[in-house]
């Protein structure tokens, strides 16, 4: 659990620094430290103890053959997991910002885009990670992806979070040009 929880806090500050300096271009000067660890500590502190006991529970579970184990463990993941998994983690990114009263029409706004996102990074990855990937070795392989998709959701919440502030009264919409597809 430990090395799972520090992995996620890695990659997900990893994630930050990539989309600030590499995506944002915002220089190490410019840096916002205090972002990179909020997410740092999201992904060690909620997300890696969250998706190490998903894991395990999805390997508990018994399936008639392989085949089936793929399907019923990528849908579960895909049907149960990523749906309330996205609302939590902006909600938890307005919280540890500081806004709580900003993660309703947060969530609200970046929902549905990141969901269809998500659906398209990670169908495909979850169906070799189950497919082939030993189960103690599953959390690795969506880490790994996860970090371009942290760099995303990085880029997104900080989005969501600045339309929100310039119009408090109006959800965010976020304009699909300006977001990593």
């Amino acid at each position: 659990m430990l090395a799972q929880c520090l992995t996620g806090g890695i990659l997900f500050g990893a994630g930050d620094f990539i989309a600030q300096q590499a995506v944002e271009r915002r220089g190490l000067s410019d840096h916002d430290l205090s972002r990179t660890a909020r997410l740092t500590f999201y992904g060690g502190c909620l997300f890696g103890p969250t998706l190490t006991k998903w894991y395990q529970f999805l390997g508990r579970i018994q399936f008639a053959s392989p085949t089936k184990a793929v399907i019923y463990r990528v849908w579960l993941d895909q049907a149960l997991l990523t749906p309330a998994s996205i609302p939590f983690f902006f909600g938890a990114m307005s919280i540890l910002e500081g806004k709580p009263h900003d993660a309703i029409p947060r969530i609200t706004s970046a929902y549905v885009p990141t969901l269809l996102r998500n659906w398209c990074v990670f169908l495909p990855t979850q169906i070799i990670n189950f497919w082939i990937v030993p189960p103690h070795l599953r959390f690795v392989v969506v880490s790994v992806v996860g970090l371009f998709w942290n760099t995303y959701l990085s880029i997104a919440n900080r989005e969501h979070s600045r339309q929100h502030e310039a119009n408090p009264t109006v959800l965010p919409v976020v304009d699909e040009k300006d977001t990593i597809p």
